[in-house]
């Protein structure tokens, strides 16, 4: 099998818009509604909303790469970078403070030109504390490289990218395109899920590093979306991905057997409204834990307010499994009759529900998902 690299038309992606118009006007219509939601709230709550989804989106776009990194320190991260902390929070995890930072650095500089000193630099961002990998520079090994996934030993190749030799030129024709395609340039893509599809599957397709190669690619499909939209966009295609990533893995195999892309096209914009779509429910979610705190926070013992915040830490998707006593006990190193005693008059106060009796008793937030979505 030749890959889409080797062939004579290459990269002269083609596609049928036609085939995903109906999601590329839905996606508009989500991109608006946010952005006239977001301008409606107060500051706090707005850049709330912004630091969750890049929390989500470093978290898992490393998960997607089999990396596991801290959450916390992700948040410490990227608070720091934005210059919320009077006082640097500490981060431990090095690989969580490259992810954090890079977060904050594609948001910042979503409006201007790709460059390959901005890649180089995205790069030793993201890996500096790696040790034997070429950090800030193209890869130069002359093994052949492979796109793989799953575990140590069970690998699945997907496709192979071109040589080394190939790679300097390569990017440099994709950076041209990057940039052409951007608004006001002379290839411009208007639609900026369609833009942001073919800078990912290109880029990814040249896999021109050592490693972090995907996760610099997903970085590049959101400064595309971003850059074609006109302002940053609110949203984590990562953690969308990372929820059913054997669908991306074979999306972006099937898309390297020819440049005809209409499928890897209509996988991405899907991806991509579904992205817009659970953002909207983030900042519903916001909203509704700022209407909780505002209506319990004065009423709270501090070990109940420690374990509704840990709750309402998860997001909408909320704490897996519900609050036990049990859980509750290693949270807040309360006794069982106190923890108990706690969860009960939280019940009782209208913050929690009973949603299970004997062995399997556990309590989840007033509010949930579900009623999000209603």
């Amino acid at each position: 099998m030749s890959y889409n690299w080797q062939q004579p038309d290459w990269p002269d992606f083609k596609y049928d818009q036609q085939a995903v118009e109906d999601a590329l006007f839905t996606f508009a219509e989500e991109t608006g509604h946010i952005s006239g939601i977001l301008k409606g709230l107060p500051e706090d709550i707005q850049m709330e909303a912004i630091i969750n989804t890049m929390v989500a989106e470093a978290v898992n776009t490393s998960a997607i790469e089999g990396e596991f990194i801290s959450r916390q320190d992700v948040v410490s991260s990227i608070r720091n970078k934005l210059g919320l902390n009077p006082k640097p929070d500490p981060v431990k995890d090095k690989r969580a403070l490259g992810a954090g930072e890079l977060m904050v650095v594609v948001r910042n500089t979503y409006a201007e030109t790709l460059t390959k000193e901005k890649l180089f630099e995205w790069h030793q961002m993201l890996l500096k504390q790696s040790r034997g990998i070429n950090v800030g520079a193209w890869r130069k090994a002359a093994e052949p490289m492979q796109v793989v996934s799953g575990i140590v030993g069970r690998e699945k190749i997907h496709f192979e990218a071109p040589p080394s030799s190939r790679v300097p030129k390569e990017m440099k024709q994709f950076i041209q395109w990057f940039n052409d395609t951007a608004p006001g340039g002379k290839k411009e893509i208007k639609k900026a899920p369609v833009r942001s599809a073919i800078a990912h599957l290109y880029f990814e397709s040249i896999h021109p590093f050592e490693d972090g190669n995907g996760r610099i690619g997903r970085a590049i499909a959101e400064k595309a979306l971003s850059q074609t939209i006109g302002r940053p966009v609110l949203l984590s295609l990562s953690r969308i991905i990372e929820a059913n990533k054997s669908v991306y893995y074979t999306a972006l195999e099937a898309a390297q057997r020819n440049n005809e892309i209409t499928d890897w096209i209509r996988y991405f914009v899907g991806t991509a409204l579904d992205a817009q779509q659970q953002a909207r429910l983030l900042i519903e979610f916001i909203l509704q834990k700022t209407r909780f705190f505002d209506r319990f926070r004065d009423i709270l013992n501090e070990r109940q307010l420690k374990v509704v915040r840990k709750m309402l830490d998860t997001g909408p998707e909320g704490f897996k499994g519900g609050m036990t006593a049990k859980k509750y006990m290693s949270i807040t190193k309360a006794s069982k009759a106190t923890a108990t005693r706690d969860l009960q008059a939280l019940v009782k106060m209208g913050a929690l529900v009973d949603a299970g009796g004997g062995r399997s008793t556990h309590y989840v937030l007033r509010f949930s998902l579900k009623t999000i979505k209603g």
